[in-house]
């Protein structure tokens, strides 16, 4: 019998990120403090990560542009990721998977496989069939990624600054097209 708690995936609205702040933040902190090339640059404070929380991710779930899951384990907030499917008149096929992010301590765990078959149930339900998104190249995401079936679109050299030097990363833009079966219309 498996006694290791179970993952809660929930589906989070604006009251939900408001009441939950503190634990996002939380979150977000830990992953940039481990390297994670998510758009913040160390130093980066606990103020930050709140702030990023209620002017970027807030407004997009008040407007309904953005789904978001948490991952609660152990009465924590242990990942979390977004759906951006605000998208142009001519690509409303497709969504962008944005901010994949497991605590540090909860790590190994299969959480981020969790939250990204739920993402693409989610983007199958708002009848999206493409799924793009980008991440550091060489990062472990990368390979994590491609065992879900994304593939590769191309790479980008010096796209992005390393979170604690000056050296420039490249970006790997990656897509994956849903099955027809998971796609409503």
């Amino acid at each position: 019998m498996d006694t290791r708690p179970s993952i809660e995936i929930v589906r989070f609205g604006a009251e939900d990120l408001t009441n939950n702040l503190a634990g996002l933040a939380g979150i977000l902190h830990a992953s940039v403090e481990a390297g994670a090339s998510i758009n913040f640059m160390l130093p980066y404070d606990m103020k930050d990560a709140a702030d990023f929380w209620t002017r970027k991710v807030l407004p997009a779930l008040e407007g309904g542009k953005l789904v978001m899951l948490v991952a609660w384990l152990e009465g924590r907030i242990a990942g979390t990721v977004q759906l951006d499917h605000d998208m142009p008149p001519n690509q409303h096929h497709r969504a962008e998977l944005r901010k994949l992010m497991v605590h540090p301590d909860f790590r190994n765990r299969g959480i981020a496989r969790i939250l990204m078959a739920e993402i693409e149930r989610v983007a199958g339900e708002l009848g999206r069939s493409l799924i793009t998104l980008d991440t550091r190249t060489g990062d472990k995401a990368e390979p994590l990624y491609a065992s879900l079936g994304y593939l590769t679109a191309g790479v980008i050299p010096g796209y992005c600054r390393d979170t604690v030097s000056e050296r420039m990363d490249g970006a790997t833009f990656m897509y994956k097209h849903l099955q027809a079966s998971s796609v409503t219309s």
